[in-house]
């Protein structure tokens, strides 16, 4: 259908089938074998399109390709990363489906008998879509558009600047990653093998997106103690670490929970929790866009178990709060280049660009205070991370057509 990059919709189609699913409690890189399979797999792909320099990265497991300059300008090295990791959802087994020419208004059968549907009622993005083909999941899996449209996309963006040297354009670097899904993919990132001056993820959502500012955001557990006694004898004896877990969640600021804030308000997620009377654990996730307030927050989540340790005469409640990222706007908005360098390519496409902080990170959150600046591109993917995920194939064009014009325009604006 999409005649301008032929083979970006079968490559996408291709890659979705195969299941790349992380393991979040695996301590290898990559996390699954499956995962450096599927990497040889676009070692060969990229090779086949006619890049240089393809390897696996033995840091990271990253492929790294790298399309040749061809101009004598000289022009910053740009890099565009997706990752091809997918999410914690049941991912053996994809079939996508087409659904052409989608009206923007009906509601979309995934499986045959109906139990899954994608309704505008419910999901009122699907109104956007109207007159354009949509690729979903049959219901019983996700679709995995995140990311490997944004793989499918730098790719065909390659393929077709190799195939139309007269777009002069300095030299561009690829980097296709795992473990993105467990927050763990860009921790080793090999800035120096990658070799890039700015670069971009090309992981984002709906048409327009350009992200450069991320939330601040920290892993938090909490690990509680009780002593479990017969209830009869309980009094002044007993201690319910269920109960005390109960009590350190009931005195964070009940306002600061995701489902009540919005923009650039943070919050303390409570994402898992179990326990009995002999013990009990708490996972959270604290997050904030400004780093202040975000380190304010870390203090007093810290705070709450002091006071309460204090309280029990006995350390009884033990935390432990690993820093994941730090909003990537501290290191973009010393040299907004990059960013300028996307706006400008979006306004050459009549693109609107949808520009607002992201209630999340990304890998351009690390790999920026790596020292290489990367905001983050829309891909298309749409209800990412379950069996509601879809994604239009124009806005994949479009996606591709803003990699190809951001090459384009370095290298006349240098």
């Amino acid at each position: 259908m999409l005649a301008k990059y032929e083979n970006l919709i079968p490559r996408f189609l291709k890659y979705v089938k195969i299941n790349t699913r992380s393991n979040p409690n695996s301590t290898t890189i990559p996390s699954e074998p499956r995962l450096m399979d599927f990497a040889k797999g676009l070692v060969k792909d990229l090779k086949a399109i006619g890049l240089d320099n393809v390897h696996i990265n033995d840091q990271s497991a990253y492929v790294y390709a790298t399309l040749p300059a061809n101009t004598t300008k000289q022009v910053q090295k740009i890099g565009f990363i997706s990752h091809f990791d997918t999410a914690d959802f049941n991912s053996e087994n994809i079939q996508p489906q087409i659904v052409e020419d989608y009206d923007g208004k009906s509601v979309i059968k995934l499986d045959d008998a109906g139990k899954f549907t994608l309704d505008p009622a419910v999901f009122p993005n699907l109104k956007n879509y109207a007159g354009q083909t949509l690729i979903t999941s049959d219901g019983s899996t996700l679709l995995g558009a995140d990311d490997k449209s944004g793989v499918a996309e730098i790719m065909a963006a390659m393929e077709y600047l190799l195939a139309h040297p007269e777009i002069k354009h300095g030299e561009i670097e690829i980097g296709l990653g795992p473990d993105e899904e467990i927050g763990s993919g860009a921790d080793h990132f090999d800035v120096k093998d990658f070799g890039a001056d700015i670069a971009y993820t090309v992981d984002g959502g709906p048409l327009g997106q350009l992200e450069y500012e991320t939330f601040n955001a920290a892993d938090a557990q909490v690990e509680i103690t009780g002593t479990n006694v017969h209830p009869a004898e309980a009094k002044g004896v007993m201690v319910n670490a269920s109960q005390v877990a109960m009590d350190f969640h009931a005195a964070l600021p009940a306002h600061d929970r995701p489902e009540n804030t919005e923009g650039r308000e943070g919050f303390f997620h409570l994402y898992s929790m179990n326990g009995t009377v002999d013990s009990a654990h708490l996972g959270y996730i604290i997050r904030d866009h400004d780093r202040e307030i975000f380190e304010d927050r870390k203090k007093l989540f810290q705070g709450i178990a002091d006071q309460m340790n204090k309280d029990f005469g006995s350390d009884r409640l033990k935390v432990t709060i690993k820093d994941q990222y730090y909003n990537m706007r501290e290191v973009i908005e010393k040299d907004m280049t990059v960013v300028d360098l996307a706006k400008d390519a979006f306004a050459a496409l009549d693109i609107k660009p949808l520009i607002f902080p992201v209630r999340g990170g990304t890998d351009g959150s690390k790999i920026s205070f790596m020292g290489l600046p990367t905001p983050n591109l829309f891909a298309g993917g749409e209800n990412m991370h379950g069996r509601f995920e879809y994604v239009s194939e124009e806005t994949m064009e479009r996606a591709t057509d803003v990699v190809v014009e951001i090459a384009k325009l370095a290298e006349a604006q240098a």
